[in-house]
């Protein structure tokens, strides 16, 4: 399930196969992260039971977000001489998908 709505935001989002910052893998790391912060928080305030940590956080989210996609991209940057942009795309991806998971958490009222 989780394969299957990143390819539906991926295609949502236009995906184009020229080397450029990939913002679809991004966003999708980065709504992942929020997810996973409050699945996370609400696992331990047992608002959702944490049997379910599997299925959701790996299973579901581990499935939608893409770090693998993620490194494959940075290389490919990196082969088109594209240093700047591979070394923003991974700054950002970390910054943004830690804060943002975050945020997630205190979403939850932690």
């Amino acid at each position: 399930m989780g394969s299957v709505a990143r390819y539906g935001v991926s295609q949502w989002m236009g995906v184009r196969e020229a080397p450029q910052f990939p913002w679809h893998t991004f966003s999708i790391n980065v709504a992942g992260c929020l997810l996973i912060g409050l699945v996370w928080a609400l696992m331990q305030k047992q608002i959702l039971d944490p049997s379910l940590r599997f299925f959701l956080i790996t299973g579901i989210l581990g499935g939608f977000t893409t770090f693998s996609a993620f490194g494959l991209e940075t290389f490919q940057l990196f082969q088109a001489k594209q240093y700047l942009t591979a070394i923003s795309y991974v700054a950002l991806s970390n910054v943004a998908g830690i804060a943002v998971l975050f945020i997630g958490y205190k979403l939850s009222g932690s």
